[in-house]
């Protein structure tokens, strides 16, 4: 078996991978041709990432333009350490106010801040859209997985 087969996560393994990160690195295409990264807080919907932003952010703009996106999740310092899944997805921008603000109550129960949290949020979701993330296809590494040979 090769090394890229013995670090893959199972489709669970990424799963409760994702479920206990908390920030995700979002790229897009930018105008010019290149990449834009920029961290983003996401929940998790049937296993698929959502996100949000405001509507005029940089991020919004180049996914209205090409709706390609990857996001990288990583934790680990030491290389034995590492893990991460990468997606290459389609972004879907939602601008319904219900389901943006669904997005936000749902950022503050992952986030916390409660109450005055909520008021916070829900007063952002005019000037915000929802993202969802439609996955493509996956990258996943647990070096952990190595058992200390490299």
């Amino acid at each position: 078996m090769n090394r890229r087969a013995l670090i893959r996560m199972s489709a669970e393994e990424a799963l409760d991978f994702l479920a206990e990160q908390k920030t995700v690195t979002l790229a897009t295409n930018g105008r010019d041709g290149w990449p834009h990264l920029m961290p983003i807080w996401y929940v998790l919907r049937d296993g698929q990432l959502w996100g949000w932003t405001y509507a005029k952010s940089q991020k919004a703009r180049n996914l209205e333009r090409d709706p390609r996106a990857t996001l990288q999740v990583e934790a680990g310092m030491e290389y034995q350490e590492l893990r991460g899944v990468m997606l290459r997805t389609d972004a879907v921008l939602h601008r319904e106010p219900e389901v943006i603000e669904g997005i936000a109550m749902e950022l503050v129960d992952r986030y916390g801040g409660g109450d005055p949290a909520r008021e916070v949020f829900r007063a952002q979701v005019p000037k915000r859209v929802g993202l969802e993330f439609v996955e493509r296809d996956r990258v996943s590494w647990d070096h952990g997985k190595l058992g200390g040979t490299y």
